[in-house]
């Protein structure tokens, strides 16, 4: 990619997104692996509106290890392979008591072994809870990176390991949320507001519409 229209790319989605964090709402590593292991095919809005009572009731490994998936189950039943999730997060709970003393480990290997968490979930993880550079590819940052250019590649982790490649690993974690903001306003999936992005003049997908439509 061309230098300067790296640069503008980058400049342009911190102007835009300049609070761009996690929206899960989380207060210790533990609730965020929770919240993270409970937004598979789910909304973040939907996962802080079941963690808000959960989290009022049981916060800890300890808390959730000593509950049965049915009864966990019952608790958080408005999210999407509730059933599925509830077994995760008891069988996560208890591996962190035999393994990690309660604690959530700071090691994407680590955080990998844990039942319902994949690469993605462990670098939510990292990033957001432990502040660790780590791109986490969700179907907005596959999306919205290949569209814009800064990565060319039909898998979740060519994806990662083109944009831990091209862009400075003190803007990973920061790129992360600004691709996952921009595809959730912006560029979404199907309609994408193209003629209203502060990326368009640098936008692979937009330019390669413009020509498609002078051709018709």
């Amino acid at each position: 990619m061309n230098k300067i229209r790296y640069k503008r790319i980058m400049d342009k989605l911190a102007a835009e997104y300049p609070e761009a964090k996690t929206e899960l709402n989380f207060t210790t590593p533990f609730e965020l692996l929770v919240a993270t292991i409970l937004s598979a095919q789910t909304t973040d809005r939907q996962v802080n509106k079941v963690t808000a009572e959960l989290f009022k009731k049981y916060n800890t490994a300890e808390d959730f290890a000593r509950l049965t998936p049915e009864k966990l189950a019952e608790e958080i039943k408005s999210i999407g392979l509730y059933r599925n999730k509830s077994r995760f997060i008891i069988e996560a709970s208890k591996i962190l008591l035999e393994k990690y003393d309660g604690e959530v480990p700071a090691s994407r290997e680590e955080l990998m072994k844990l039942p319902g968490v994949g690469r993605k979930t462990a670098n939510v993880i990292l990033s957001s809870a432990f502040n660790r550079a780590a791109i986490a590819v969700d179907t907005h940052v596959f999306r919205v990176a290949n569209r814009i250019g800064l990565a060319n590649s039909d898998d979740v982790l060519g994806v990662e390991k083109q944009l831990m490649e091209r862009v400075p690993e003190s803007l990973w974690s920061k790129l992360h949320h600004w691709l996952i903001f921009h595809g959730r306003r912006v560029c979404k999936a199907r309609n994408p507001a193209c003629s209203s992005c502060v990326l368009k003049e640098d936008c692979l997908y937009y330019n390669k519409r413009g020509e498609f439509n002078e051709t018709k």
